[in-house]
């Protein structure tokens, strides 16, 4: 499964988010999984968006086809800070679905992995990430992806921002340290994402 993660500034909002309820158009492309994002919480005016997609190669069809049509309701009402494609690796918690019908917050971390430490990053996601937030009340699913060089998202969705709040207050230090994350990573940058629904494929 491919997974594209766009990050975009946004100008014009309600041209914006009536631009992104034509990405509807999407289900009837072949490979298309599932689309879903919302705005920043940190960030005001910063949108972001998940999509998956079978492979790469229905992916690249799609860009080479249909997309730029569905693009153009957009144009002119943001600007693009970063798109990032990822090849999945680990689902957090069973059988990752890319549904977002049911989530009301989005945690998205961008790890950039030291070369020498992907295998051990890798396996600490396993054995100590990924038991604690699939533990974790409000957590509902999540993935992890690997993307161009030693990056990797690390996308997990929630029912509520309170329950990842109890998640994050308690665990996240002790949890960096028995992971060895200082030592895996060169940098780590992440938002809290508040969903919208209507723009949800």
């Amino acid at each position: 499964m491919l997974v594209k993660w766009i990050r975009s500034g946004v100008v014009d909002r309600p041209g914006f988010d009536r631009g992104q309820r034509r990405w509807a158009a999407l289900t009837a492309q072949p490979g298309f999984r599932g689309q879903g994002g919302g705005w920043s919480r940190a960030q005001p005016g910063v949108a972001h968006l998940f999509a998956f997609w079978d492979d790469r190669r229905s992916y690249d069809a799609f860009m080479a086809g249909p997309h730029d049509g569905i693009a153009a309701a957009q144009q002119g009402t943001f600007e693009l800070l970063a798109v990032h494609l990822f090849e999945h690796r680990l689902d957090v918690k069973v059988g990752f679905e890319p549904r977002f019908t049911d989530a009301d917050l989005l945690r998205v971390a961008l790890c950039k992995v030291r070369p020498e430490r992907v295998d051990h990053f890798t396996l600490m996601q396993q054995r100590v990430w990924n038991p604690a937030m699939a533990g974790s009340p409000g957590m509902l699913r999540g993935v992890v992806g690997q993307g161009a060089g030693n990056d990797f998202l690390v996308l997990s969705m929630w029912n509520s921002a309170t329950e990842r709040g109890k998640y994050r207050e308690g665990a996240v230090s002790r949890l960096s340290e028995r992971a060895e994350l200082d030592t895996d990573v060169l940098s780590v940058a992440g938002d809290v994402v508040d969903v919208v629904q209507a723009w949800t494929v």
